[in-house]
């Protein structure tokens, strides 16, 4: 039986000032003290990466309590994790799937191995462990569980922005299918988060790429990379910026109407923003005010949002 335990949900107003870590809930049946990350402290069995790495909801800890040598050697595995012995415990996990091959604690050891490979940042390890235990047991009870550690060994190598991001791709389609298939589970909910984190990346990257081509004087390969963050990122922390963008693109091509539009649509969502500030400036600088086209793509984009 699971228990449900504290978990960290990382969210972001921009993806390159850091996550902001926040402690949701500590919630153990019979036991006073958290598995989550962060909690424990670090020693010198675990690895820096296990340090640096993201927090992710911890796997059911209950004690065996049948007095037989399977049981013992579990138990023994489950002292060295809650001591913070992973490698420790990450031998003796394995030794129980490796002795007792048939037993529901080998089962169990199975995710244990996972999730021990993830705290220590072994990443292929833990999602090897992960998936051998969907293959073994695609039905069992805690399959959610093993799909949320793949995906989170996914996210917790997204690279920053100036870097090849199809490894953030995939993280978010691995952390939506988590969300989507498992409702209700505390690792769909962080799942759902790290989903908001990982598409802020994505926009990141498209908002560094239109930069660059402003810098090179090419405004209309940027815009092309601002639209789609206001297309496809809406939801993102990066949209205010993206629509000042749009809004310096387009005066600087002397499409003014729609420089006007993306001013107005950002005054219009994000009033209190410094880049509406900046582009109503930018376009009271020709003489005009902020003022939208209904016709143009940029109005349409929010009211299909927003419809009035």
């Amino acid at each position: 039986m699971w228990v449900q335990v504290g978990f960290l949900v990382q969210v972001s107003r921009r993806f390159s000032q850091g996550f902001a870590a926040a402690l949701v809930g500590v919630l153990l049946s019979g036991c006073a003290t958290s598995l989550m990350d962060g909690i424990w402290g670090d020693d010198s069995n675990a690895s820096s990466a296990a340090a640096t790495s993201a927090s992710a909801v911890a796997p059911n800890t209950v004690a065996a309590q049948e007095n037989v040598e399977v049981a013992k050697l579990y138990n023994e595995a489950l002292a060295d994790l809650n001591g913070n012995s992973l490698k420790s415990a990450l031998r003796q996990f394995g030794e129980v799937e490796r002795q007792y091959p048939y037993s529901t604690y080998a089962t169990q050891s199975i995710l244990m191995q996972a999730y021990i490979g993830y705290r220590l940042g072994k990443w292929d390890d833990a999602i090897n462990a992960a998936n051998r235990y969907i293959t073994l047991h695609p039905g069992g009870k805690d399959v959610g569980y093993a799909y949320y550690l793949v995906a989170i060994c996914t996210y917790d190598q997204i690279a920053n922005t100036k870097r090849d991001q199809s490894a953030t791709q995939k993280a978010v389609a691995s952390l939506e299918e988590v969300a989507q298939r498992f409702p209700g589970t505390p690792y769909a909910a962080d799942a759902a988060a790290k989903v908001l984190v990982a598409r802020d990346h994505l926009a990141g990257k498209e908002m560094e790429v239109g930069r660059y081509y402003y810098r090179q004087g090419a405004y209309l390969a940027g815009i092309n990379r601002f639209k789609r963050v206001v297309t496809d990122y809406r939801s993102t922390s990066q949209t205010p910026e993206a629509l000042y963008r749009l809004t310096e693109g387009y005066m600087a091509l002397g499409v003014v109407s729609e420089a006007q539009t993306a001013a107005a649509v950002l005054g219009t969502n994000y009033p209190q923003s410094d880049w509406y500030k900046d582009a109503y400036q930018l376009v009271a600088s020709d003489g005009k005010v902020p003022e939208a086209n209904s016709q143009s793509w940029i109005s349409k984009a929010f009211d299909a949002v927003n419809p009035m």
